[in-house]
């Protein structure tokens, strides 16, 4: 008597390749569904710039709702802390479409970039707005393009505040802890980016100023204007000049 029994379809998976039905998704397919194509350039291995985007708002100590664009200080503290100690990144591009968003979380982000040993350069796509400002002027050379704004408004709080005149001192220490921090890593005087800052007029429903491209750099906020051409030219200039330096240094 025959006692063969046929094999399910598990022993068959076990022993032969796994189902079609069972692979993950290809990496066409992912493409296309996150970026709509399925052709997308890719950053060179060797490249020794690396790219740093400040996208949405920045976000701080409190987690915001799922549907807004953020960029959280916790990814973004890590990757400075690798780009310095990685010895083939050369440079940093820090490019910058934000509304703003925590105050002390951007202005972590801004002293790590402003400490940071090796060039930077930062460009304001669309918009570099509110606690954005320090993170433009933090680099070593930044650009802004033609069509990009920039708002200049006073510290806003959110949520509980206490009637006291402690709360305004308070505000008050906190603003000028960014004009500081402004007014050092730009040609911007103090006294022009504070007349910038509580102008009465120019926001509809607001005080603050809306500086648009141009504007940003007559006013020494801003280095140049420019896009994305410009700004990986001049970073590899300060790059070569960099080596220049430590070369002679060593000799």
């Amino acid at each position: 008597m025959n006692t063969d029994f046929p094999k399910n379809d598990t022993d068959n998976q076990e022993e032969g390749e796994p189902q079609k039905e069972e692979k993950s998704p290809s990496t066409l397919i992912e493409k296309i569904q996150q970026l709509g194509q399925t052709n997308v350039p890719q950053l060179s291995q060797d490249s020794k710039i690396h790219c740093l985007t400040i996208i949405g708002q920045i976000e701080g100590h409190l987690a915001l709702p799922p549907q807004n664009k953020t960029t959280k200080y916790e990814h973004i503290i890590p990757q400075l802390v690798a780009i310095e100690q990685n010895p083939k990144i050369e440079g940093v591009l820090i490019i910058l479409n934000t509304v703003g968003g925590d105050v002390e979380a951007g202005l972590a982000i801004s002293e790590m970039l402003a400490t940071l040993s090796k060039p930077t350069v930062s460009i304001v796509l669309g918009g570099g707005h509110s606690i954005g400002v320090p993170i433009a002027v933090s680099c070593d050379y930044s650009f802004i393009a033609e069509t990009a704004t920039m708002t200049i408004h006073p510290i806003r709080l959110t949520g509980l505040v206490i009637g006291v005149p402690a709360t305004f001192e308070y505000l008050d220490k906190m603003q000028e802890r960014v004009v500081n921090f402004v007014t050092k890593h730009s040609k911007i005087t103090e006294e022009t980016f504070k007349d910038l800052m509580f102008a009465k007029g120019n926001l509809t429903r607001d005080i603050g100023t809306n500086v648009i491209g141009v504007d940003a750099v007559k006013c020494g906020l801003i280095d140049e204007v420019g896009g994305l051409g410009q700004a990986m030219k001049k970073l590899n200039k300060m790059i070569d000049l960099q080596k220049e330096k430590n070369e002679g240094l060593i000799q």
